[in-house]
């Protein structure tokens, strides 16, 4: 009796036909590598998306920077091609083997053929109409519309078209999925992995080397949470296969380890002002929604570490300049003039800051504050690039509304001794084109998680009145 051979999943897929995206300009201009980001699927560019492209190349705008690198992507593309343009140009080469698909460019004339209502005259809806001539073309294939503009898609299929957003810049579809920075450890976690457990003492804190199926799973400079007859709040130090090292925290709710006169209100403020405060940890990133602490916290350790302990040099500040509502307008001044309205939650925290310490005297926080001012930059992301900071406590605020590349160029500022504290709420993005799963804040958390010299934590509860707390709720 002869077997059968199996069929492979891979001779599965191989028979499936390959995939037709056809790409929007506002995915280009969003993601100038996104023709690299469709694996063994083919990629159709419309004739009028290379010219909206080419409108809007002009400017110093991160738009018009996109464009241009689209344009220079692409004719790297095409000077690549050893084959007849029609055939479609292979991407493995140029794109490194990130893609073993073709390139299709739209090389002959397509006759509208729209519903009357549809003016073709809109580069929109032209390409629509290069999606139904396609479709019919390859019946037997799926023709798909990746566009980042909802309308077009509503629009596509109402036209009985496939369209769908691009999702390769997403870090998660569910923000509930975050990495929060904490972990609530089982009931049976003592009893699972006391045995063998060695413990030391280390800097004044406790630490447990542990052995047991839980080590696999933890993340350095995450957050350990037992309660029970034997409470724990611990962070992991280090990770080696299946032995980890824990360590007790620095218990800043108390008054005699308060930082410039704050202590920590509640469990999630402790454990940001522990990797505040912890010198080998160079880069910090604070989520939770408005009034959780994250900005007086900030500014208490980096005080405390610019003007007590000498640590740094001084703290920069600096945020997205994203309006709530409509602009005002030109602002008169300097840099820091300019950047002064943006500055109010400064101003207020410093207030706070400036009031902890109740002996001082009014002749004594006026001095304190002016002391505080000079020791405080606030710079403007325009000016960012090229720039290295050395021995600097650096703040970015409202670090939602920031894209990956802009985090990326802002973070990569950081000199040696340098520490960077991203501090933002993912629920209140103001930049257009972001949400919660693109946003810069997002990427960030989940690409350093686990690198020992980062740490992150979500605030959860608002400190700042009943009021403020009751309407983050039901609001």
């Amino acid at each position: 009796m002869t077997r059968q051979p199996a069929v492979s999943a891979r001779s599965d897929a191989a028979a499936r036909p390959k995939k037709l995206f056809v790409l929007d300009t506002n995915v280009l201009m969003h993601d100038p590598t996104s023709v690299y980001r469709f694996e063994e699927h083919d990629v159709f560019l419309p004739i009028m998306t290379l010219e909206e492209l080419d409108n809007h190349k002009k400017g110093l705008s991160e738009i018009a920077r996109n464009a241009r690198q689209v344009t220079r992507t692409l004719d790297e593309i095409v000077t690549s091609m050893d084959e007849a343009i029609d055939q479609g140009i292979k991407l493995s080469e140029p794109s490194h083997q990130l893609a073993s698909g073709r390139l299709f460019l739209q090389t002959e004339a397509i006759a509208s053929d729209l519903p009357a209502g549809l003016p073709t005259a809109k580069a929109d809806n032209q390409i629509l109409a290069v999606l139904i001539h396609l479709q019919r073309r390859y019946p037997d294939r799926p023709v798909i519309l990746v566009s980042k503009d909802i309308n077009m898609r509503i629009k596509a299929r109402t036209l009985g078209l496939q369209a769908q957003d691009y999702f390769n810049d997403k870090v998660l579809q569910d923000t509930d999925l975050l990495y929060t920075g904490m972990r609530e450890l089982p009931p049976d976690f003592w009893g699972e992995h006391a045995q063998g457990m060695e413990s030391w003492k280390h800097d004044g804190r406790t630490r447990y080397r542990l052995k047991g199926p839980l080590c696999t799973q933890l993340l350095h400079n995450q957050f350990l949470i037992a309660d029970g007859e034997r409470p724990l709040h611990a962070t992991v130090r280090e990770v080696s296969g299946t032995t980890a090292e824990i360590e007790t925290l620095t218990d800043y709710t108390h008054a005699r380890n308060s930082v410039w006169g704050i202590t920590a209100r509640n469990r999630e403020q402790n454990f940001a002002l522990n990797l505040l405060m912890n010198p080998e940890i160079d880069f910090v990133t604070l989520l939770g929604q408005a009034g959780t602490g994250k900005t007086l916290l900030t500014l208490a350790a980096g005080l405390t570490q610019v003007l007590e302990t000498r640590r740094y040099s001084e703290i920069i500040i600096t945020r997205v300049t994203v309006p709530v509502g409509e602009d005002i307008g030109f602002l008169p001044g300097t840099e820091e003039e300019k950047m002064g309205p943006w500055m109010g939650a400064l101003e207020d925290n410093l207030e706070v800051l400036n009031k902890s310490d109740e002996n001082a005297g009014d002749w004594g926080r006026a001095a304190t504050h002016d002391l505080i001012r000079n020791r405080i930059k606030v710079k403007s992301l325009n000016f960012m690039r090229g720039r290295t900071f050395l021995n600097r406590f650096l703040i970015i605020d409202e670090a939602q509304n920031l894209t990956p590349k802009q985090m990326k160029t802002l973070i990569t500022r950081a000199g040696p001794t340098t520490k960077v504290i991203c501090l933002g709420n993912i629920a209140q993005i103001d930049t257009p084109y972001l949400t919660e799963g693109s946003s810069g804040l997002a990427y960030v958390v989940d690409r350093f998680k686990g690198w020992k010299h980062a740490g992150h934590i979500t605030l959860q509860r608002g400190e700042r009145s009943r009021l403020a707390d009751h309407a983050a709720e039901v609001l």
